[in-house]
């Protein structure tokens, strides 16, 4: 009974701090940044990933930049760019930038000059007329009232620094007196717009800038409203949509439960019969479609040219001018990712308008927050202590899984947004208690374990599985790893070169930093074959990312070659190199062996194509070559294909890729030569052997000395004496292992 209550009264304190973080009196550190996580993941999972071709890009791109000259460009190439615009029959123009400096020609400059020396009272006269005929300005300002087109400005919300230039548009509306300082919209003290002639000629103008940007650098909110003074102004994304859906009217809801008080927060906005959910500072959850690139860009001086070919795209569409070539392009940091042009932004905003489809927190967050803690906190308080370890661990998974699913199902169907991450942490807090409370006092079978599994497993594996014995049996059974084999190249000619002790030496100062990378990253030493190593990921302790480690452990061995060989230089030992194949598959894996002698290890094709993968790499020149089902789980790598083929023994193509490191580690010349080589790959199984011999050839020229490609040039050299068969699948059969 003693016992029941410390697992039971511990529990409903930690529901009591959480009810106090909830409630605002407390602040646990990294809930908020678990918290956002959660929300990324369900954007993520639930955006519809398709390519909105309602709005269209128009992107000041690289090779707008080529051909129309460096940024900013002239004011009259930007009225060519909108007259070509409306000529191809866009609904509106949005600008993701701002006009705020006069754009003054060499040529106005010298008929000033000129009006300076003796009179010459014609010119003189004519002087006016040819200013007019040369102002830039002008000329952009009369390109903008040709259509519906709408202005980007920013505010600026530093009291200190603020300062004014350009001309803003009308507000949206004006807050009373009394309400001016009381509201919670984001307050402006400073703004740097367009050109007076610019804004008066535009059909409405909009702020671009965001100032509510999480802690975390993540754009998750967007505002739709802002103050200035007593005006209330529109971002550039609901004024393109106000334009776009011809409704110029702005009403504002405010939250009904507060009505009454003094200064009651906005709770929605209505844009042509559509009902937008805003929250107190006038912001929307931006309703993300998927990662960047989910509308179509057309770059800007295609428009410009005239030689745009799909035509089609810009009729009846909404036009955001933004800036996509590097070094001017707004990036910014989104659910999907550290790199997302901010011009998309203000696109999937314009799209959740149109679709009036914006997920919102209610009102009654706080105390669904606190109704959910409470009720799967007091269940699994109650419960645990009475159950078995299995029991507890299905009834906490239940617990879980129904905490999401009702908080998904509000998420999904209802459009509400209700915090998740308090929840699960006192779910999962309540049950590791109930688990770590059982290991003290309750569990004795750790020796008994050691004891059975100490005759058929090696004491340092017997050490692992003994932290939880119920989660391991010597049984073989089938299950997805991951194995590595390594090799050193030309050992034989090493070893002959080097005495028994020495070769000893060498070899140690080999295997142990090798072994202990793999031990880092959760991998089991199967065996060493001579210099070669074996090893897998996935058993016997449980590995999700099983080909993630198996991958990084085969990057992180090569990269120790060079301490390595630089230690052994001073022996005066030759250099060692290593090729590495890792396979991902489903294979046996238990205690294996005879009645002398038993070992955990593994077996099955896939174990034997590792090893062939292995070999593979002497063949192609490449250092690391792993398979398809590798690749696929583990993608944060950047893989490049190397071939398809037929290895002895295997009637079934494989496709296989060298492992060039971290995608996120790779530079963008890196990224392109893979996708070059992808292109080339292409046409090599396409019998294009021109254009595969091209591609390949400018690698070879660039790296003479790089096998794989000398290899390709062989191959097309002799395709194009030796023409394949048509149906020719573009497989290779390896006759040698």
């Amino acid at each position: 009974m003693k016992r029941y209550l410390i697992r039971l009264l511990a529990p409903l304190l930690l529901i009591g701090v959480l009810l106090a973080h909830v409630a605002g009196h407390l602040d646990i550190p990294y809930m908020d940044d678990v918290e956002n996580l959660l929300y990324d993941t369900r954007v993520r999972l639930t955006a519809p990933h398709g390519v909105d071709e309602r709005i269209v890009i128009v992107a000041i791109d690289e090779i707008s930049l080529d051909r129309e000259g460096h940024w900013p460009w002239t004011r009259d190439k930007l009225a060519l760019l909108l007259e070509q615009l409306f000529a191809y029959g866009v609904s509106v123009v949005g600008f993701d930038m701002v006009f705020a400096e006069r754009d003054e020609s060499a040529d106005v400059r010298m008929l000033r000059g000129l009006a300076t020396a003796p009179d010459d009272i014609g010119f003189l006269q004519r002087l006016d007329q040819l200013e007019k005929r040369l102002d830039r300005d002008a000329l952009f300002a009369d390109s903008l009232a040709i259509g519906p087109t709408v202005l980007g400005y920013y505010f600026d919300t530093n009291e200190e620094t603020a300062f004014e230039t350009g001309a803003l548009p009308f507000p949206a509306f004006e807050l009373s007196e009394d309400m001016r300082g009381s509201v919670w919209l984001p307050r402006a003290y400073g703004y740097g717009a367009n050109l007076e002639v610019l804004i008066s000629s535009a059909y409405s103008a909009g702020f671009i800038n965001n100032p509510l940007i999480d802690a975390d650098g993540v754009v998750r909110r967007a505002p739709l409203l802002h103050q200035y003074g007593p005006g209330v102004y529109e971002s550039l994304s609901l004024a393109t949509a106000a334009v776009y859906l011809n409704d110029i009217t702005l009403p504002v809801f405010w939250e009904a439960s507060r009505v009454g008080q003094d200064y009651p927060p906005l709770e929605s906005l209505e844009l042509a019969g559509r009902r937008i959910p805003i929250d107190a500072q006038g912001a929307v959850l931006v309703p993300y479609r998927g990662p960047a690139g989910s509308f179509p860009y057309v770059s800007a001086t295609t428009v410009m040219r005239g030689t745009l070919q799909n035509t089609g795209v810009l009729q009846d569409a909404i036009v955001l001018v933004g800036a996509s070539a590097p070094g001017l392009q707004d990036i910014r940091s989104t659910s999907f990712g550290a790199v997302y042009p901010g011009v998309e932004i203000h696109a999937n905003v314009i799209a959740g308008i149109l679709d009036a489809h914006f997920r919102w927190q209610p009102a009654y967050t706080v105390a669904a927050e606190m109704l959910a803690l409470v009720v799967f906190g007091l269940a699994l308080a109650l419960t645990l202590p009475l159950l078995s370890p299995i029991w507890s661990t299905l009834m906490t998974v239940f617990m879980f899984w129904a905490a999401v699913g009702v908080n998904f199902y509000l998420w999904q169907v209802q459009m509400h947004v209700l915090p998740l991450a308090v929840t699960l942490f006192g779910i999962a807090t309540i049950f590791m208690f109930n688990m770590v409370f059982g290991y003290f006092f309750e569990t004795r079978s750790r020796a008994h374990m050691g004891d059975l599994f100490g005759q058929y497993v090696p004491p340092d594996l017997v050490r692992e599985m003994s932290r939880d014995p119920r989660n391991y049996s010597l049984a073989s059974e089938k299950r997805e790893l991951t194995v590595l084999f390594s090799d050193i190249r030309g050992f034989t000619s090493i070893s002959e070169k080097l005495d028994a002790q020495v070769l000893s030496e060498v070899m140690n100062e080999y295997l142990t930093p090798m072994t202990q990378i793999i031990h880092e990253r959760q991998g089991t030493i199967d065996k060493y074959i001579g210099d070669a190593i074996m090893a897998f990921w996935g058993a016997p302790v449980n590995d999700p990312t099983h080909a993630s480690h198996a991958v990084s452990a085969g990057l992180a061995m090569l990269a120790e070659l060079e301490p390595l060989n630089a230690q052994l230089a001073e022996q005066g030992v030759p250099p060692i190199q290593i090729g590495i194949g890792v396979n991902t598959g489903v294979m046996s894996v238990g205690n294996m062996g005879s009645h002398f002698r038993r070992a955990y290890t593994v077996l099955g094709d896939a174990v034997n194509l590792g090893s062939r993968l292995e070999g593979l790499t002497k063949i192609y020149g490449v250092w690391l070559i792993a398979n398809e089902t590798t690749r696929e789980r583990a993608p944060e790598f950047l893989y490049r294909e190397v071939d398809r083929v037929r290895v002895k023994g295997k009637l079934k193509p494989v496709t296989i890729y060298e492992v060039l490191g971290q995608r996120a580690l790779m530079s963008e010349e890196e990224l392109a030569r893979a996708e070059a080589f992808d292109v080339m790959l292409g046409h090599y199984r396409g019998q294009d052997w021109h254009a595969a011999e091209a591609i390949i050839r400018d690698f070879h020229e660039r790296q003479p000395e790089v096998l794989l490609y000398r290899l390709y040039l062989e191959r097309i050299g002799y395709f194009q004496e030796n023409p394949p068969p048509a149906d020719w699948d573009g497989v290779f059969t390896h006759t040698t292992k």
